[in-house]
């Protein structure tokens, strides 16, 4: 019988001309330290930045000097401050710290072009050709710990070939690494006897650790090229970025340390543990590939104008704004976007600054869409002792339709209709708009429901299409609608006599109907509480057109109630 392969048969070849170098940076107080630069008071403090997970509070990251007192991430929020009584609390702020994570993206950027978040609290670097620019991997590393230090940052890092290599011996190399839960069958909670010979029965079995640099007080591993397995070796399971739960049932067979995979066969592992295992050991190894892609640089339209003398009048600015417009255009058509809110900046020679701000209902890339809006507002502009400078960016933007030409039929139906219709609306939505603000215009729509107070939707203008078609209704509908109001009449279905309402009696002449609606099952709505109700039109002898409807009782008791008004 042929025996299934080991975990050691894929070895990548090593080429010196060609191989990838990468570098991985882990910001493991990155939540904290990115308050302790907003709040410089609590440099000293213990502080650590507390989220929500379910209903338990918990601790996502901490200061130096809450983990100097004992408090540890993923702790319970109560377990830590029983450690650490003088412990200062902040809630997390995802958007905040992917926004800082964003802004050292751009900071590694001075290493290389290709550099990738892995968030929460990491980067990862292609130095590929780019370390002898720095004198080498090991100058480049310490400038940027020189740099980290500047910013107020702790980091760890590493440098392997692989991705997965670099993410490993940043977190894990030179002992520590994210906090993992404690089950008793890890080597560090054996007897010490029994510890010191496991750790040092599995460091002979990985091979040699790779030497240890200390740079800036931080543990810097660097994985020589091709020296990827010696490395990985040492480390811990949970260095390959598998869950825990896998870790757990690894380590209750033994195997704690990534050199003890190499002679496992992969077939077994792949049953009992699944295929991200062998997948992410392959990735570390450089077997499997992992990309590293960059984030594209933002849209960024924007035009500036310095002029070299002060300007104050109206007619100036619109000649200076006659100069920005059409490249600005220009810009927008060739990346295919229009714009959909657009800012004039205008700074004055005190040192003020003065903002028109105009939106559109519709994507625009012509300047003859977007002058008029910013010239109806150029009235409220104070310039002061004169304005020096322009400066005109289109904030929003949206991508614009490609245009489909056409013949035949189509231009001879095209010719008999209205021509620039819509557009014509959308230019006085953004004209009124320009004045009373965009969300101040709305428009009905249809409403996917059969309730006859929630057949329509209001929506804003700007951002919505009028309704192709209106749904007719089986029944005419009142012109006034309102909440169901109690009218004194016999309880029975039939339409009454004579009934009050609105301290008023009435006499029926006439009635229509009924027209039976039910309630939406799946809400509950109070108005509706009362079951399922039939609909009469009701002609008074007054000649008044009231709308009555007869509730059948439900988890609220019926009778008659009035709705609407048809006069």
């Amino acid at each position: 019988m042929q025996s299934c392969p080991a975990m050691s048969a894929p070895t990548p070849s090593h080429d010196p001309k060609k191989t990838r170098r990468i570098l991985s940076l882990w910001f493991p107080r990155l939540a904290a330290e990115r308050l302790l630069r907003a709040e410089p008071g609590l440099a000293e403090a213990p502080l650590a930045v507390i989220r929500e997970t379910g209903n338990i509070r918990e601790v996502a990251a901490l200061s130096a000097a809450a983990e100097a007192q004992g408090a540890a991430r993923g702790q319970p929020l109560s377990v830590a401050v029983t450690l650490c009584p003088g412990l200062i609390t902040r809630p997390a702020d995802p958007a905040g710290e992917a926004a800082f994570l964003s802004a050292l993206r751009r900071w590694a950027g001075k290493f290389s072009p290709w550099v990738a978040e892995d968030a929460p609290e990491g980067l990862m670097v292609d130095l590929t050709g780019c370390a002898h620019l720095f004198g080498g991997e090991e100058a480049l590393f310490r400038t940027a710990l020189a740099d980290c230090a500047d910013l107020g940052l702790s980091v760890r890092a590493g440098i392997a070939d692989t991705a997965g290599a670099a993410w490993a011996l940043a977190r894990y190399a030179g002992g520590g690494g994210p906090a993992a839960p404690r089950t008793g069958d890890a080597i560090d909670q054996e007897a010490r006897a029994t510890r010191s010979r496991a750790q040092k029965r599995h460091w002979t079995r990985g091979g040699a650790a790779p030497a240890a640099q200390v740079i800036g007080g931080e543990a810097a591993r660097i994985a020589p090229p091709g020296a990827t397995r010696q490395a990985l070796a040492p480390l811990p399971i949970a260095a390959l970025r598998v869950p825990q739960e896998t870790v757990a049932g690894l380590a209750r067979l033994g195997l704690r340390r990534v050199g003890d995979l190499w002679g496992i066969p992969r077939a077994g592992l792949t049953r009992r543990f699944g295929s991200e295992l062998v997948h992410r050991l392959d990735q570390a190894l450089g077997v499997a590939p992992e990309p590293i892609s960059p984030a594209r640089a933002p849209l960024h339209f924007a035009l500036r104008l310095s002029l070299p003398d002060p300007i104050g009048l109206e007619a100036d600015i619109l000649a200076g704004l006659d100069r920005l417009l059409p490249p600005l255009c220009e810009k927008l058509r060739a990346a295919g976007r229009g714009a959909r809110r657009v800012r004039l900046e205008l700074s004055r020679v005190d040192g003020g600054t003065q903002v028109v701000e105009v939106g559109l209902a519709r994507p625009a890339d012509h300047p003859d869409r977007l002058r008029p809006l910013l010239a109806m507002k150029l009235d409220e502009v104070d310039a002061g002792f004169g304005i020096d400078r322009l400066r005109l960016v289109a904030t929003v933007t949206e991508p614009r339709h490609a245009s489909q030409h056409k013949g035949g039929w189509a231009v001879s139906a095209e010719a008999h209709a209205p021509r620039g219709e819509a557009q014509a609306m959308a230019d006085l939505i953004a004209r009124l708009g320009a004045r009373v603000g965009l969300e101040a215009i709305t428009r009905e729509r249809p409403a996917d429901s059969h309730i006859p107070e929630k057949t329509s939707v209001t929506l804003a203008a700007a951002w919505s299409e009028p309704a192709e078609d209106w749904p007719r209704p089986a029944r005419p509908r009142p012109l006034t609608l309102f909440r169901p109001e109690p009218v004194i009449a016999p309880d029975c279905p039939t339409p009454p006599e004579t009934f009050r309402w609105r301290g008023r009696t009435f006499e029926m002449q006439a009635a229509s109907g009924p027209e039976r609606i039910a309630p939406e099952w799946w809400l509950d709505e109070p108005d509706w509480r009362t079951g399922v109700r039939d609909y009469w039109r009701i002609t008074t002898a007054e000649g008044a057109g009231l709308w009555l409807f007869y509730a059948h009782g439900g988890a609220a008791s019926g009778g008659w109630f009035a709705q609407g008004n048809f006069d």
